[in-house]
């Protein structure tokens, strides 16, 4: 079998299991926040935390549960991280420095999982179990919460109470994203994957010197690493390590696990609302984004231009031979195109093209279909934006679900999508000019810059994954993608929820023959398009100067 039809066969099969999930999930997951029943132990957690989960939140009250929760996450993680050398089952690994440790609390609860530092030799197991992967789950949480309340906006009317955060928080933790993960690890253990508690061993000798591996509850942390689009790594060489993805099975798993809930969540959507053809629409943008990127990753990383590419059948640079060129490039797109982050193939070797595509996959907001929760209120967002170019096009005022976009709903909208560009391009721009972290850079020139760019691309959009070449423990990387990592949450949150507390005070307002109408292909395109545009128009300019001039150059 061919390489080229192997990626293909690869990508259909992961196609029929998103749409075999796509029904069922979406539903559940509408049910979930929108009953009125709490199960046992979700009452034993509201006792636990004070929280009354009948009690209606309107936007700043939601907001304030929201930032405290991730403040007091963001406190218990710095501090277990200063005091692990003084743990149990810290596998003699020593107390992280102060600029790491922060650096990694404000990643993992920003559901960035930027890592900074090799996870065997840095992490022991209470830091990864009880710090790591409990924020695996409950970032995650987080984001889908933020996503609910603003599909509340749209479905409520003439009251700004969008639901309860805290109960929004530990239903989506509980009858989520833990039962998902329990099935998930049990077939990656299957498949090879480890799971123990085991201490560090030596394996073998290798040229005059000695190995050593640590084990850990990988499979378990490998899961909610993919359902919940984390990304952080128990291992350094993350998705590529045998131990975290033993082969082609659970490549295709992980794939599955990465994708499946910000697919799923566009039914949801459409549930909520009313009208599941509004969710079919936001799905149908979704998957035409993420079916474009991964056609242009494969053409990209499968041409040939060499006697070296003829003979490996492409670019295989980076990449594990296990996996080959199409499980990396269908990899590489979720991971980027979603908030994951995680990598079985090193980005930083991929063509300059590919390199190039990940990085917009990143840029456009990681919306097709976007991290757990961020995907679709990032997708809703640019509907908004769509929808306002719409009306101004055809001289009416625009509308979305029944709700006027006015003039406090654009700005609103306008802010989210300027957020981030501006805390990538300022960071990046004031990396280069300093004299101190260009050093960091492995390479010079358009990959130089391109290290650079990524890592604040990833920091600022929350996703995690490197170009691999720059070194980032420095104090400056490891302060300023922190800040990046944290304004790139938080910030756009804020206006997230504002925009739902808006819409949700609104009346409806009737259809008539001059609505636009969103549910239909030609919405769907100019969504594209809109997304396509404003992305190029905002980072084109630093595109050219590394990926593009890298590809352009080869």
């Amino acid at each position: 079998m061919s390489p080229v039809l192997a990626g293909v066969l690869q990508l259909l099969a992961l196609i029929a299991a998103l749409a075999l999930a796509y029904r069922p999930l979406g539903d559940y997951m509408a049910g979930v926040y929108s009953s009125k029943k709490h199960l046992r132990v979700e009452k034993w957690i509201y006792k636990a935390i004070g929280a009354d989960p009948n009690t209606e939140m309107r936007w700043p009250a939601y907001l304030r549960g929201v930032l405290a929760f991730s403040a007091v996450s963001v406190l218990f993680l710095y501090l277990l991280q200063r005091v692990q050398g003084g743990l149990p089952g810290s596998l003699g690994f020593s107390s992280i420095d102060p600029d790491q440790a922060f650096n990694t609390a404000a990643s993992f609860v920003a559901n960035t999982n930027w890592q900074s530092y090799y996870g065997e030799q840095a992490m022991g197991h209470v830091v990864q179990t009880g710090g790591l992967a409990v924020q695996n789950f409950v970032s995650a949480a987080v984001g889908i919460a933020v996503a609910v309340a603003l599909v509340r906006g749209f479905a409520r009317s003439r009251t700004g109470e969008l639901g309860n955060f805290w109960s929004d928080l530990v239903r989506g933790t509980v009858r989520i994203l833990i039962p998902i993960s329990v099935i998930g690890a049990v077939v990656l253990v299957a498949c090879g994957a480890i799971q123990n508690f085991s201490g560090v061993h030596e394996v073998g000798q290798f040229m005059g010197g000695s190995q050593q591996w640590n084990g850990g509850a990988v499979a378990s942390q490998e899961a909610i690493k993919e359902l919940g689009t984390n990304g952080g790594g128990y291992f350094n060489a993350n998705s590529a390590h045998p131990f975290e993805n033993p082969n082609g099975l659970s490549n295709l798993l992980e794939i599955f696990l990465i994708l499946v809930i910000p697919f799923a969540l566009t039914r949801t959507f459409g549930r909520m609302v009313g009208s599941l053809k509004q969710g079919y629409a936001i799905l149908a943008t979704m998957a035409t984004i993420w079916l474009g990127f991964t056609a242009l990753m494969m053409w990209t990383e499968f041409a040939h231009h060499g006697p070296a590419f003829d003979i490996a059948g492409g670019a295989m640079e980076g990449k594990e031979t296990r996996f080959g060129i199409g499980g990396s490039s269908i990899f590489a797109v979720a991971t980027t195109l979603t908030s994951t982050g995680a990598v079985n193939s090193f980005h930083s070797s991929f063509t300059g093209f590919g390199g190039g595509i990940t990085m917009l996959g990143m840029q456009l907001g990681e919306i097709a279909p976007g991290g757990t929760g961020s995907g679709l209120y990032g997708m809703l967002i640019m509907a908004i934006i769509a929808v306002f170019i719409a009306g101004l096009m055809v001289g009416r005022t625009p509308e979305y679900l029944g709700k006027k976009i006015g003039t406090r709903e654009i700005k609103l909208a306008a802010c989210y999508i300027l957020i981030t560009p501006a805390l990538v391009l300022c960071f990046t721009a004031v990396a280069m000019a300093l004299p101190t972290p260009p050093h960091s850079m492995t390479n010079t020139g358009a990959h130089g810059f391109s290290e650079i760019l990524y890592a604040y691309t990833s920091g600022a959009n929350n996703n995690g994954s490197a170009f691999a070449g720059l070194n980032a423990d420095t104090q400056w990387f490891n302060t300023t993608i922190g800040l990046a990592m944290l304004l790139g949450r938080f910030l756009p949150m804020v206006f997230v929820l504002a925009l739902a507390g808006s819409l949700a005070e609104q009346k409806p307002v009737p259809a008539t023959a001059g609505t636009l109408r969103t549910d239909k292909p030609l919405f769907s395109g100019l969504l594209v398009g809109t997304i396509l545009i404003i992305t190029g128009l905002t980072y084109f300019p630093a595109l050219a100067l590394g990926p593009l001039a890298e590809g352009l150059a080869s």
